[in-house]
């Protein structure tokens, strides 16, 4: 059994990690200095700007297929590459992408949607998650009523990412109440800002915040319906879908980067005349984060490559999805409490990040939707244990 990575995969994984470290983490004072002083982030502009300067570099399009000028690099190379964007506290991400299923478009809506985001003139945002409709998706009550050649949204997405920001938003509302959610009763739309939907700021404990979209009479042409009717909660699960390594891989840079900021702060910090990290409270710490973070990563790596063979990836992705969300949030708390009083300061990133992974248990599938997941593949016989291996 071969664990190790290709030249190739070696090869980009370093210059991803040499480009985050040049580029990317020397900005990181300035954004804390900002958010210290109850100021907006980098702006937009600032981080179109690094992500054309990654273009340089080759970094366009991780999962974008060639055609478009992407890389359309494999699932486990992507892997690699979010965990190293996961090293730096910054909101970044390699330019170039759009929503997976927005190449479900045809010709008219690649030319006036699709390509323009590939190449970053657009912003997009996806919207399924209503009040009352989270992880229970095939609740959601936003209605879409044909009215001659259109059809007519009301009702409200939130949490949406992206929101506040989106020129237009991939919208799944219910077509057919009759049929149900599940049994091809709603349909996912095209819908421009200018359309008339507006988005409400939602302030969480995180930096930045999702939105609420608000839709209100909002008319969309026929011809902005996203592949057919009545396939919208099917695209809504393939969209939901591709997070489920992707988040886990970016949870994991996050851990190796506060794991070392951890060792080298025991190794330098001294109490009573000895380093921290000769203290076996400190070293059980950093031993349980090792570990964690080890069987994450392969958890991680084992559902990418699953999604390469081309199997469905479903059971290992929420198996890694449910881990690496749970590790991120200890090893995190571990870190902190390794730094004392100075890693709950804003001086250090640690802070920042204690409120930030907290989000991964719940967004894209809560914990609990992962274990109902596993659970319910054992029981009904969809997978064994183990089965994986053959």
């Amino acid at each position: 059994m071969d664990f190790a990575l290709s030249d190739e995969q070696k090869a980009i994984r370093d210059t991803a990690r040499a480009f985050i470290r040049k580029e990317v983490m020397p900005l990181e004072p300035e954004l804390l200095r900002r958010e210290r002083a109850h100021q907006p982030g980098l702006t937009r502009d600032e981080l179109r700007e690094l992500q054309l300067r990654a273009k340089k570099f080759g970094f366009w399009g991780l999962s974008t297929p060639e055609e478009y000028g992407g890389m359309d690099l494999p699932a486990v190379t992507q892997s690699l590459i979010w965990t190293e964007i996961g090293r730096t506290i910054l909101p970044f991400r390699f330019g170039g992408e759009a929503d997976n299923i927005l190449y479900h478009a045809n010709e008219a809506q690649r030319q006036e949607y699709l390509i323009p985001t590939v190449e970053g003139d657009r912003v997009s945002c996806f919207a399924i998650t209503e009040p009352g409709a989270g992880s229970d998706a095939a609740n959601i009550k936003l209605s879409a009523r044909r009215d001659g050649d259109d059809w007519v949204l009301n009702g409200e997405k939130t949490f949406i990412t992206n929101g506040n920001d989106a020129d237009f938003a991939i919208v799944v509302g219910v077509t057919d109440p009759e049929r149900g959610v599940r049994g091809g009763g709603t349909t996912a739309f095209l819908v421009d800002r200018a359309m008339g939907w507006r988005s409400e700021f939602i302030q969480t404990m995180g930096e930045g915040g999702p939105a609420s979209l608000v839709f209100e009479d909002v008319r969309v042409p026929g011809r902005n319906v996203l592949g057919e009717v009545g396939q919208g909660f099917e695209l809504g699960m393939q969209w939901i879908g591709r997070g489920r390594y992707i988040i886990p891989s970016h949870a994991l840079g996050i851990a190796e980067r506060a794991l070392q900021m951890a060792i080298d702060h025991a190794n330098t910090r001294e109490t009573f005349g000895r380093p921290i990290g000769a203290n076996q409270a400190i070293q059980w710490m950093i031993a349980d984060s090792e570990t964690e973070l080890e069987a994450a990563r392969w958890l991680v790596l084992r559902a990418a490559w699953t999604v390469d063979q081309g199997t469905d990836p479903r059971h290992a992705s929420s198996m890694a999805k449910l881990y690496g969300a749970g590790m991120v949030n200890r090893v995190v708390d571990r870190v902190m409490q390794i730094h004392g009083g100075m890693g709950y300061t804003r001086e250090l990133p640690i802070e920042r990040w204690y409120r930030q992974v907290r989000l991964i248990r719940i967004y894209e599938g809560t914990d609990e939707m992962q274990r109902l997941i596993i659970s319910r593949d054992l029981l009904r016989g969809y997978t064994t244990i183990g089965g994986h291996l053959g």
